[in-house]
């Protein structure tokens, strides 16, 4: 009697006649009083538990059914649609496959990219392709160059093409070296995101920039934004404190000359306006009204002692003026005469058309010219005297006599010679002053070399090697002496010459 196969769901797949083996599925149905039908229910069981394990999927499937793809190593099932599909992975074709159901994944095999279903369209996950090389934004770890081994820095880089166009990092730090970390065109990373080819610096040396609207930026070419005062044509209803310390009123403006080569600061407020500058003082840090530009000119602020035009540590090269007002503390000429413009400078040296200047000659000080023409009242210095030519220079005091012997016109006195004068030391009027040869005192008060005891009074004669002493023995008289000086030695005495 034949038997009738129906599925779970009941309803009917086929009907077994006996002693026949029915084989319109993958597993074999054996009709009642059929011979040999113990292999072929061994094989059936062998079938299910392998899963028809093949390369090439079963020929008689039905819904439901599990086969092992041994050649992709993978579990499939038949579902309703009468397709094979992948159990726990995603689909893997060069083409488009059929019957997925929302959720399910595709692997294209031919791009290798991942797809999923949206129950009416493939959705690609990635990777992105674009071009021959990589295209994606990219999750990587690298190290900064912390000696000797590195932080691990977490960052994301943008690639197109294989190219990376920007880094997303969270912190700031600096590529370390090694091919794990070297990204072409970066090596200080920034917080945020740093373009390709952007130094230290922040100011990119390449093309690469960001383009598109921006609704603030702290940086401008390198400057701060606090570096720039708006342009255009601004109007304020008010006065305005910019940060970089200007004062701007409505009617202020900052423009350029038509030449475009002239800046213009220019204040049209109002007749007899002028353009003020204020500064904190240093010291007690009070705003200060230091400068104002009127149409007159530069003016002080206030009229003040304390404000200067340049200081000691900061001064002007030249001042160029038709004429200066008030004291200054040096100048370099005077004008000869009361009118021209003639100048001259001054000068401690006899150099003509100079302004003589005094020199400090000890505790005096001197005037130093070749002639002085006028009337003096009084000379500091006591003697008459006279260049006269002499073998060596000699020291103040030296009695001379006339030389018979050499060029030269007067020596050292001899103990029998006669005295015609004494080398003088700061001749009162010294005559034949441009002539060779040192000062010979004539007449006057003059210090005299002597030897042996002298007071007050004393005559002094001529003595040996240009000297006098109180010794006479017939030989001439040089001075009175106007002081003692009891010393043996030999030492300088003012004397009155008698000569």
């Amino acid at each position: 009697m034949a038997y009738q196969i129906d599925r779970f769901n009941k309803s009917p797949l086929t009907t077994v006649e006996d002693g026949t083996l029915d084989e319109t599925t993958d597993i074999k149905f054996v009709g009642k009083n059929y011979a040999g039908y113990g292999e072929i229910h061994n094989e059936n069981f062998l079938f299910l538990l392998e899963n028809f394990a093949g390369a090439n999927q079963p020929p008689k499937p039905v819904s439901g059914q599990l086969w092992f793809d041994s050649g992709s190593d993978r579990i499939k099932f038949r579902d309703g649609n009468q397709n094979w599909r992948t159990v726990g992975g995603a689909e893997v074709s060069g083409a488009q496959p059929a019957g997925l159901a929302e959720g399910d994944f595709w692997w294209d095999s031919a791009n290798e990219q991942l797809y999923v279903y949206n129950g009416s369209n493939f959705v690609l996950i990635g990777p992105q392709d674009a071009g021959e090389g990589q295209t994606a934004m990219i999750s990587r770890t690298v190290l900064d160059n912390t000696s000797p081994t590195g932080v691990s820095r977490s960052i994301i880089t943008a690639t197109v093409n294989d190219s990376v166009e920007f880094v997303i990092s969270p912190v700031a730090f600096t590529l370390g070296s090694g091919a794990d970390n070297e990204i072409t065109g970066f090596s200080d990373i920034k917080q945020g995101v740093t373009l390709r080819d952007t130094p230290a610096s922040g100011v990119t040396s390449t093309a690469v920039r960001f383009h598109g609207t921006a609704t603030n930026a702290d940086k401008l070419g390198g400057l701060s934004s606090g570096d720039f005062v708006q342009g255009g044509s601004p109007s304020f209803a008010s006065q305005l404190d910019l940060s970089a310390g200007l004062v701007t009123h409505s009617n202020f403006y900052f423009t350029m000359r038509p030449d475009n080569q002239t800046g213009l600061i220019k204040n049209t407020s109002a007749n007899a306006n002028q353009i003020d500058f204020e500064l904190k003082a240093p010291s007690t840090g009070t705003l200060t009204h230091s400068v104002a530009i009127t149409a007159g000119g530069i003016m002080p602020g206030v009229a003040s002692t304390d404000l200067t035009l340049g200081d000691s540590g900061n001064v002007w090269d030249e001042v160029h003026a038709t004429a200066f007002k008030g004291t200054a503390d040096n100048a370099n000429q005077l004008r000869l005469g009361n009118s021209g413009s003639s100048y001259t400078y001054a000068t401690e040296s006899n150099v003509g058309g100079t302004i003589a200047v005094r020199q400090q000659d000890g505790a005096n000080t001197k005037l130093v010219a070749d002639i002085f023409q006028g009337t003096a009242t009084q000379a500091q210095f006591a003697d008459l005297a006279e260049k006269y030519t002499v073998e060596k220079d000699h020291p103040v005091g030296t009695v001379m006599y006339v030389s018979t012997a050499g060029e030269y016109e007067i020596a050292p006195c001899l103990l029998d010679s006669y005295p015609v004068g004494v080398i003088s030391e700061k001749p009162a009027y010294l005559m034949n002053a441009e002539a060779d040869g040192q000062a010979i005192a004539l007449e006057g008060r003059v210090p005299v070399r002597c030897i042996g005891e002298i007071r007050k009074g004393n005559k002094v004669y001529v003595d040996a090697e240009g000297c006098a002493s109180t010794k006479f023995t017939g030989n001439p008289l040089v001075g009175i002496a106007l002081e003692s000086n009891l010393n043996e030695e030999e030492k300088l005495v003012e004397c009155i010459l008698k000569l």
